[in-house]
Order: C-alpha cells, then sequence, then structure tokens
C-alpha cells in the first residue's frame, strides 16, 4: 500500500478515536474497520495477523467496557436492575430520538426517572445517577485508551511490514 493508503486509513483511525470521545461514530468499530481495508489491501502477513488478531481483542475489551462501566456505576450506588434496564432502554431510545448525543442523554435519563419513581425522591435518584454518568465518563477513558493502543498495533504493523 502507498502513502496515501497510509494516510487515509491513518485519518480514518484518527477519526475513529474522537468517536470514542464524542459518540458521533463508533470509534473502536472505525478503528477496527480500517485495520481490516488496511489488510485486505496491503496484506496480513505474520506481523499483520498479530496486530490484528491483538486490535480485535482490544477492540472486543472496548465495546464491553463501554456498556460494562455505566451499568457498574450505577449499580455501586445502589441501583436495581430494573432501572439498570430502564436506562438501557433509554439509551436505545436516545440513540434514535437523538442520533448524536442520544445514547448517554437516554441512558441518564432512563436510570433517573426509573429511580425517581423507585425512591420518590429526585435527589436520592441523581445520586444514583451520578454514578451511571461516572460510569460513562470512565468508559470513555478506556475506549480511548485502547483506540490509542489499536492505532499503536497497526502503526506497528506499517513499520514492521505484512
Amino acid at each position: 500500500m502507498g502513502a496515501l493508503g497510509v494516510a487515509v486509513t491513518a485519518l480514518v483511525m484518527l477519526l475513529g478515536l474522537v468517536g470514542t470521545i464524542v459518540p458521533v461514530l463508533p470509534g473502536l468499530a472505525v478503528i477496527w474497520v480500517a485495520a481490516v481495508a488496511y489488510g485486505l489491501i496491503a496484506g496480513f502477513g505474520a506481523v499483520g495477523t498479530a496486530a490484528f488478531t491483538a486490535m480485535t481483542v482490544l477492540a472486543l475489551v472496548g465495546t464491553i467496557a463501554q456498556f460494562a462501566l455505566p451499568t457498574r456505576g450505577g449499580a455501586t450506588r445502589g441501583a436495581p436492575t430494573t432501572s439498570l434496564l430502564a436506562g438501557l432502554a433509554g439509551a436505545v431510545t436516545g440513540m434514535v430520538v437523538i442520533p448524536v448525543l442520544g445514547l448517554p442523554i437516554g441512558a441518564v435519563a432512563g436510570v433517573w426517572l426509573a429511580e425517581t419513581a423507585r425512591l420518590h425522591d429526585t435527589r436520592a435518584a441523581w445520586r444514583v445517577t451520578v454514578g451511571v454518568l461516572t460510569g460513562f465518563g470512565l468508559a470513555a477513558l478506556v475506549e480511548f485508551g485502547i483506540g490509542t493502543v489499536m492505532i499503536a498495533c497497526w502503526v506497528a504493523w506499517v513499520l514492521l511490514g505484512p
């Protein structure tokens, strides 16, 4: 693959990295797909296979963290499963209603509404919801870190050859 192809792949990966912080694009998936495209064009070889395998494992871990950390954040503050499921329903609804920021807004709204209904206390409901927000923040940091390591694997792949 020529320099232009490497530059385009790098640009797409950097766009994916931005997507780990700003939920406009599925960041880790964008990085992973760019690596697939690079591998199909440049060839995988031994180095590419190792790098791509590492990138795949990292993407899976990051995707799990994206959902597990907000859930854990709410659970540590006492949110029952029903409130966390309301947050999941809110996240799905939010993604449809507000395309760019709907997932976190919907999840937070879902948990807050469920906790307010359960506790009949908006302040107590907000304390639980803050746990979910903290989890979202931690998940974004973890995803950004994983995305950075994925890109580093790809850079090693490019430098060391297929």
